[in-house]
């Protein structure tokens, strides 16, 4: 709220817009993606209980197993889509990826790195660590 003076009358304004009058915005969906290729083609990870494991523990407003039409988990062939008409976030898929990961016992073998690619921003890959071969003399 502002004030202004007009004349010697004090006038007060609404500096902020109802919803309704700055016109209806329409829904921004995000789509986020984990690319899961390297593991699955090893037979390491089945992309159907990770997805499983996904849509169980995403939390919406606070409570998991609320995902409603608000959040949506698709599979691929060997990527997670994750599909979210309110406000999400990409730091979340990843926690929850690490999660499953360590509760697979694979936190070892694999992480979880952001995509360098510009057009795909919102997307994590599941990459194996580099071990050093170590020549046995």
């Amino acid at each position: 709220i502002s004030a202004c003076l007009v004349g010697s009358e004090m006038c007060i304004r609404d500096r902020y817009q109802t919803r309704q009058e700055k016109g209806s915005k329409e829904e921004e969906k995000s789509v986020f993606e984990i690319d899961c290729s390297l593991p699955v083609e090893d037979g390491v990870i089945v992309i159907k209980d990770f997805s499983k494991y996904l849509t169980e523990r995403i939390k919406v407003e606070g409570k998991t197993g609320n995902l409603n039409e608000n959040v949506s988990v698709t599979t691929d062939a060997s990527k997670i889509l994750v599909s979210a008409h309110i406000d999400f976030s990409k730091r979340y898929l990843k926690y929850l990826t690490k999660k499953y990961l360590k509760k697979m016992e694979l936190r070892e073998f694999l992480r979880v790195v952001a995509s360098n690619e510009k057009d795909k921003k919102n997307s994590y890959q599941l990459k194996y660590f580099k071990v050093p071969n170590e020549d046995e003399e």
